[in-house]
């Protein structure tokens, strides 16, 4: 048997098989727990100073209260109001500076930037302070007259200085508040508007209706917020229609401009037809004035005559041909004498008294006459 040399087999006389009790082979000895606790009891009087006894004690209590105390230290920035909580409830507000108040958990400070200026941008997104990004759920808005416009605006707000409890403890997040009333206010104000004004020229209108509105909705919150201002950076029709929208704009500025040029015209020419107008009206009247005093003196004239004629109808009547002829014949340069000859010859005598008084004249009088 292959075992005969190993004392009765793989279980032989010294061994009492695999579960036997017989001897064991021996391990590393395991610490003992009470000398673990017995070590460690020692180090730490080791580091207590053995020779103060109580007192070494009483000393690190008080390092430890004074350190305790000290921690009710804290500072305010310029830009931050502090507020002091006792058991966490309002206690009072204190100025920018080093402060102090009761140590933890007594009383806790709160520092809010209340004299900060914050500003949320609505509509984009800055992305590092230089590129810009649209954030079209928030931009696109319905207006009055059912159109959509593209809204990127800026809010500036601030904590009111007398209210920085209500900021606090009255709204959870006032930053995603503010911008959350901030949209749905710019949405009411666009949604009663029409396009043509947005685009155009109701900036200003806008900003100063939409700032009422939010402010008024915080206030109601008793969010402890003051709106400084409402910027608006862009309104353009959406993206894909804004080329259409560019053209109708370039043709009503052609409109306009071509209707001012026409009134200009119109400003210019109809005074000038009143003003001939005028004139012509008063050429008439002048006209009609100087004939009505014409026929006036005519008729005047005739009915002295008349008088003068009923008294002696021959004599006036003589005269009056006579004043006619020399009416008529006062301005020829012919005369012509009648001899009341019945038969003769047949010639007229004539006599050229023109002739002969230009006849009768010096010759120095001619022109370029010589003596």
């Amino acid at each position: 048997m292959p075992w005969s040399n190993q004392s009765g087999g793989p279980w032989g006389s010294g061994s009492r098989g695999p579960w036997g009790s017989g001897p064991q082979s021996q391990g590393p000895k395991q610490p003992d727990l009470e000398e673990f606790l017995r070590r460690g009891q020692d180090k730490l009087r080791g580091l207590l100073p053995g020779n103060l006894g109580g007192r070494g004690i009483a000393l690190i209590a008080l390092a430890l209260v004074a350190l305790w105390g000290f921690s009710g230290f804290f500072k305010v920035e310029p830009d931050e109001v502090g507020v002091v909580l006792r058991f966490g409830k309002f206690v009072r507000e204190v100025q920018p500076g080093l402060n102090y108040h009761l140590p933890y958990p007594i009383e806790t400070a709160l520092t809010p930037p209340a004299l900060r200026v914050n500003k949320i941008d609505i509509g984009f997104d800055m992305r590092g302070g230089a590129t810009m990004r649209d954030v079209p759920e928030e931009s696109l808005m319905l207006t009055g007259d059912e159109n959509i416009v593209d809204v990127d605006f800026s809010v500036l707000w601030r904590i009111k200085p007398s209210a920085v409890g209500d900021y606090l403890f009255n709204v959870q997040n006032p930053e995603g508040t503010v911008k959350a009333v901030a949209e749905s206010a710019m949405r009411e104000v666009i949604g009663q508007s029409n396009i043509q004004p947005i685009l155009t020229g109701a900036r200003q209108t806008i900003e100063t209706a939409v700032q009422a509105l939010l402010q008024k909705t915080l206030d109601s919150y008793g969010a402890g917020i003051q709106v400084q201002q409402v910027q608006l950076q862009k309104v353009d029709p959406p993206a894909p229609v804004i080329d259409a929208f560019r053209d109708v704009q370039a043709a009503r500025s052609d409109l306009e401009r071509l209707q001012n040029e026409a009134q200009t015209y119109a400003n210019r020419v109809v005074p000038e037809a009143k003003g001939r107008a005028a004139k012509i009206i008063q050429d008439a009247e002048a006209y009609r004035a100087q004939t009505v005093a014409d026929a006036n003196g005519q008729t005047s004239r005739f009915l002295q005559i008349y008088e003068q004629y009923k008294k002696a109808p021959n004599v006036t009547r003589e005269r009056m041909y006579l004043e006619t002829m020399e009416h008529i014949l006062g301005s020829t340069d012919k005369t012509i004498i009648d001899t009341g000859q019945q038969s003769g010859p047949g010639v007229v005598p004539y006599l050229p008294l023109n002739s002969l008084n230009q006849s009768t004249q010096s010759p120095e009088a001619a022109p370029g006459g010589k003596p």
